[in-house]
């Protein structure tokens, strides 16, 4: 067992959530079956469909919903003997809105920063600074009600941020954006895990925002744990990846690749991606494919994405 830095407990250097068996059920539906995982420090990836149980993990992780069975830690605290204690070091951004109507934004936000136990002025000077940060400064005033729907997500991430919490969940914080306030919204999260060294965990359906803000992934699907770990690692299969565009019986040709031990998955239009164990090479892929009479129209090596592993990991193509 590896040392515990000086001036650090277990606590601190450990995984900041640890889900041991918890199951969740509602009614007759399991939301959660027997899941056990492990968020590394630092930015991690909830990801799954919708309905996969993300936002229900969460949920019961802040004590919202209680496990029938499993046990679930948080920043080394007890789900079950400490909720209060671990919500007062989070900062939850929910996935639907949660203002109040007739406030503006810093008066909202320094409100939130209240409950959270910091005193007026300083819940106001920190409202002031997080509504800077995230892009808000010069609408801090304005009533929340006129707020687009991106920036009501900003004023969310602002609320979860205010009293500078040990841990932030973010529930499908791109909602609803466009293509240029998600890109900003992502930013602003890769910014947090990698540069302001904030432990996160971003719960999201898409592939591409937990690919660039995260280094850790836990991938649910059916309400059960099926992937988990570093996103590098997960992505990385000893072989080659290569794109893939045949003139002739597709369905066949990706059976006999199969049978051959190369694993297919099909992407946009009609190209695929082929991965090619170590120790072999493309000449393979010509060779079937003269066999099966089929004419490789396109072939280029690629590297794997986390497409790739979410695919893999809930038995799609």
């Amino acid at each position: 067992m590896a040392e515990t830095p000086a001036g650090s407990t277990p606590a601190q250097t450990g995984p900041v959530v640890h889900l041991d068996a918890v199951t969740v059920i509602y009614g007759k539906n399991q939301a959660l079956k027997d899941v056990s995982a492990r968020f590394a420090r630092g930015a991690v990836g909830l990801l799954g469909p919708n309905g996969a149980g993300k936002s229900t993990m969460l949920k019961a992780l802040l004590g919202f919903v209680k496990p029938s069975k499993g046990r679930m830690t948080v920043l080394g605290l007890d789900v079950a003997t400490s909720p209060l204690q671990i919500r007062s070091r989070i900062g939850y951004m929910p996935e639907s809105d949660a203002h109040i109507p007739g406030m503006n934004a810093v008066s909202f936000v320094a409100y939130c920063g209240q409950l959270a136990g910091l005193p007026p002025v300083d819940s106001m000077q920190r409202a002031h600074e997080v509504l800077q940060y995230v892009g808000l400064g010069e609408a801090r005033y304005r009533n929340i009600e006129t707020y687009s729907t991106g920036m009501k997500q900003r004023i969310k991430l602002a609320q979860a941020l205010v009293h500078d919490p040990d841990l932030l969940f973010l529930d499908e914080p791109t909602n609803g954006m466009d293509p240029k306030g998600r890109d900003e919204m992502l930013e602003l999260i890769r910014d947090l895990g990698h540069n302001k060294n904030v432990n996160l965990i971003l719960s999201s359906h898409l592939l591409p925002d937990v690919e660039f803000t995260c280094d850790h992934v836990i991938v649910m699907d059916k309400g059960q744990v099926v992937a988990q770990g570093p996103i590098e690692e997960l992505k990385g299969p000893a072989g080659r990846v290569f794109e893939l565009r045949i003139k002739g019986n597709l369905p066949a040709f990706i059976e006999v690749l199969r049978e051959h031990g190369m694993e297919c998955h099909s992407t946009d239009q009609d190209v695929m991606r082929v991965f090619v164990p170590a120790g072999r090479d493309q000449r393979e892929i010509f060779t079937l494919a003269a066999a099966q009479q089929a004419q490789i129209r396109h072939l280029r090596p690629s590297i794997p994405t986390l497409e790739d592993v979410f695919a893999k990991a809930i038995g799609e193509d």
